[in-house]
């Protein structure tokens, strides 16, 4: 630090060095206020040894206003926006004097305005001397606002250079490990939808979540779900699955109508999710690689009661190969495997299922690129095997490379039908998802 060798073995350490660190999970107490939450554990004392909530309030106001932004010290964490509690974990670095801001994914749960409200603050920050460390998988980040970008693959240092001096394939191809010649080119399919739809979905609604939802998913067809958040994708994702109960409409599996009142009779159905929040919704992280794959088949797997290990063991084996899953054995804890491997563990459960439809939201969400274009071969090679597959994503340009038709939802409804064929440009899908 500064030119002198520092030893850094504790958090502690890195505060006292002027380090500070913004976990792509979120580090706050929501029952708390925003006070509160930033001086947690540094509290400013009366002179009788009390908490000073007057001087924590005010020195709060004050660091957001060096951030350029008005927040209510007094406010409850969870009933702000997501937008702001990333600007509280901010306040809160800054609280302790950090020099060096370490960004994990900063933007992994962030609106597109509030990211761009980020991208203007990092540029603020930076203006006040203050450097940053800024980690992601979103490659048009790093080159709108990092001045040099370093690679790193397999624990490794591929690359270090000024951003002005790469391109984007490059630094893509740097963190494959070879050419990734069109990762995201769109390669048209052939879809037959000429006969009976695999799932068709008929004027599906839910109080408060979506209304009169309709479409039809034929074999072998991708269909992707574009909308902001908030306009009901992942509501719809829920009720397919059985998670949530819907008011009124018809779903029908095979031209046969399924009556889905729970999780168990969507699986009966042959439906499956890939959920939003791999790590609170699709794994028991304390749990092994092998207990994760093997929660959805334990039933199958049983004789007389009790679990045949060895076959399951065949199975989970079978399936970390089929998606070259990195993991050091099937007993590996599922938390220390990195997002990408992770995610191809939640897939890969519901693959062992065998069902008709899967259902993807946000499959690529907080993965490398190399990961990325892994699970969109996966989603294609399923359809080609005759599946019908969904897939929600904010990426614009991961939902136009894998996509057969497009849906545009907006405020819970479906606005518009659009063949991939037809669609130009990400700009174009880009203007019919604001309603441009």
């Amino acid at each position: 630090m500064d030119g002198r060798t520092v030893q850094i073995r504790s958090p502690q350490e890195a505060q006292e060095n002027g380090i500070a660190m913004i976990f792509q999970e979120f580090s706050l107490i929501p029952t708390l206020s925003v006070a509160q939450n930033i001086f947690l554990n540094s509290e400013p004392r009366t002179g009788t040894k009390l908490l000073d909530d007057r001087q924590s309030e005010r020195r709060t106001r004050e660091l957001f206003a060096e951030l350029g932004e008005d927040v209510d010290p007094k406010k409850t964490v969870a009933d702000m926006s997501t937008g702001y509690w990333q600007l509280t974990e901010i306040a809160k670095a800054l609280s302790r004097d950090a020099r060096i801001l370490i960004m994990d994914e900063p933007t992994s749960s962030l609106t597109k305005t509030e990211s761009e409200a980020l991208f203007d603050l990092i540029r603020r920050l930076k203006a006040n001397g203050i450097s940053i460390v800024y980690i992601s998988h979103r490659m048009e980040e790093v080159f709108r606002i990092a001045d040099r970008v370093t690679v790193l693959r397999n624990g490794r240092n591929a690359i270090t250079d000024e951003v002005s001096n790469l391109t984007l394939d490059e630094v893509i191809d740097h963190i494959v490990g070879e050419k990734m010649e069109g990762a995201f080119e769109w390669r048209e399919r052939e879809v037959d939808r000429t006969g009976s739809p695999l799932l068709e979905v008929k004027v599906l609604s839910a109080a408060g979540r979506f209304r009169d939802v309709s479409f039809n998913l034929y074999p072998g067809e991708i269909l992707g779900l574009a909308g902001l958040m908030g306009s009901g994708r992942t509501e719809i994702a829920r009720a397919l699955f059985g998670i949530d109960r819907v008011d009124a409409g018809e779903i029908l599996v095979h031209g046969r109508s399924v009556d889905i009142r729970g999780v168990r009779d969507a699986m009966d159905a042959g439906i499956s999710l890939i959920p939003e929040d791999r790590r609170l919704q699709g794994l028991v992280l304390d749990h092994s690689v092998k207990d994760n794959l093997l929660l959805p088949l334990l039933k199958g797997l049983q004789r007389r009661g009790v679990v045949d290990d060895r076959r399951g063991e065949r199975t989970v084996g079978a399936l970390v190969e089929r998606l070259k899953v990195k993991a050091s054995s099937i007993f590996e804890p599922i938390w220390l495997l990195s997002g990408g491997n992770q995610q191809k563990v939640v897939i890969a459960k519901w693959l062992a299922a065998e069902p008709d439809v899967l259902v993807m939201d946000e499959p690529t969400a907080g993965v490398d690129i190399g990961a990325k274009t892994e699970i969109l071969d996966i989603a294609r090679d399923l359809a080609d095997s005759g599946k019908g597959i969904i897939v929600i994503s904010s990426e614009l340009t991961e939902l136009l490379a894998v996509s057969d038709r497009i849906l545009v939802l907006q405020d819970g409804t479906v606005t518009r039908e659009m063949h991939r064929r037809d669609v130009g440009s990400e700009e174009e899908l880009h203007r019919a998802v604001q309603s441009v």
